[in-house]
């Protein structure tokens, strides 16, 4: 008996953040009400976070990232108006943390520096970053946050599942926004791949990655071009499933 209170204590400590992440998320997308959901947050204890399987934590911060983008835009749009401002302002709490966008996405979900093209490590990291950002970082994270730009991929609430379901989202990203010339032998990718281009191992990487997305063909080796990024504010992209 005791060994299953254990076994349920330690499942109710990893699904419970993500529980609530997905909560605040969806009632961003329904227009409902979100301060229980961020103080539910904001309340955490530190230990939730450090029980929680690298899936759920990836799905988590996805998730925070997504809802906090939107709530800061609606409460605070003149903050948009400087991305400098915006992403470095103070968008959500969790365990008692205040964090900004930049914080989240390359603090915890990164751990590299916003600059740098991917290659340079995140400096002045603070003690909750260091206690919480996650190993290996995912590219795909790239093709699943949305900062309410209209360049931004779909929203979706991640959940345990995040790896099939980053899968999804890059796919679908990617076939909508890739323009793929076989006759130049060019392909044009979306600029987080420049930005960002270190965490996909470079323009030879987001090659591998085109065609493991089939997006260009098996034994494409086209030149690799940038496309513009639309900043034009574009809120409540959510995916429609």
């Amino acid at each position: 008996m005791a060994s299953g209170d254990s076994q349920s204590s330690v499942s109710r400590a990893e699904t419970e953040p993500l529980q609530s992440s997905r909560e605040l998320l969806r009632a961003v997308k329904t227009n409902g009400e979100t301060d229980s959901h961020e103080s539910a947050l904001a309340a955490l204890p530190e230990s939730a976070l450090e029980s929680m399987a690298h899936e759920a934590a990836l799905a988590f911060w996805l998730n925070v990232y997504n809802a906090a983008a939107q709530l800061l835009v609606q409460r605070e749009p003149e903050l948009y108006e400087s991305r400098l401002r915006f992403f470095r302002a103070d968008a959500v709490t969790v365990a008692g943390e205040a964090l900004t966008l930049d914080d989240v996405e390359h603090g915890l979900l990164r751990g590299k520096s916003k600059y740098g093209l991917g290659y340079v490590p995140r400096l002045l990291r603070s003690g909750f970053e260091r206690r919480h950002t996650l190993a290996d970082p995912d590219p795909r994270i790239h093709f699943a946050l949305n900062c309410a730009a209209a360049s931004c991929p779909p929203i979706l609430a991640y959940s345990a599942d995040v790896d099939a379901e980053l899968d999804l989202a890059a796919r679908g990203y990617l076939d909508a926004t890739v323009e793929y010339d076989a006759d130049a032998d060019r392909v044009a990718v979306p600029r987080v791949c420049q930005w960002f281009r270190g965490d996909f191992g470079g323009p030879a990487g987001v090659r591998d990655m085109l065609r493991e997305y089939e997006v260009i063909p098996a034994d494409a080796e086209p030149s690799v071009d940038y496309l513009d990024w639309n900043w034009s504010r574009d809120t409540m992209a959510f995916a429609e499933r």
